[in-house]
């Protein structure tokens, strides 16, 4: 739902990884054109729900009192995790 590395959401797309590998280079570079393109990506763009019936985010929305979207939360528990497992700067 969001970019591990810098916490943006992320759009799903209707394709299987299979459709997309059979693809050649000309085909892909089309695909990754037309997702480019803010008209076009609608059209690709999948909604992905079955996540809501998982417990990870069952506690997730029952910690969240503030009625924060999902991604802003998995954003910050993104870059809290990276503060705890970053290393500290000695000068």
């Amino acid at each position: 739902m969001i970019c591990p590395k810098c916490s943006n959401p992320l759009t799903e797309l209707q394709i299987s990884y299979l459709d997309y590998v059979e693809m050649d280079m000309e085909e892909r570079e089309a695909f990754k054109c037309a997702c480019d393109d803010d008209n076009q990506i609608g059209k690709f763009k999948a909604t992905y729900r079955m996540y809501k019936y998982s417990k990870w985010y069952k506690e997730l929305q029952a910690q969240n009192e503030a009625n924060l979207p999902i991604t802003t939360l998995l954003a910050a528990m993104v870059q809290q995790s990276a503060n705890k497992y970053s290393t500290p700067q000695v000068h």
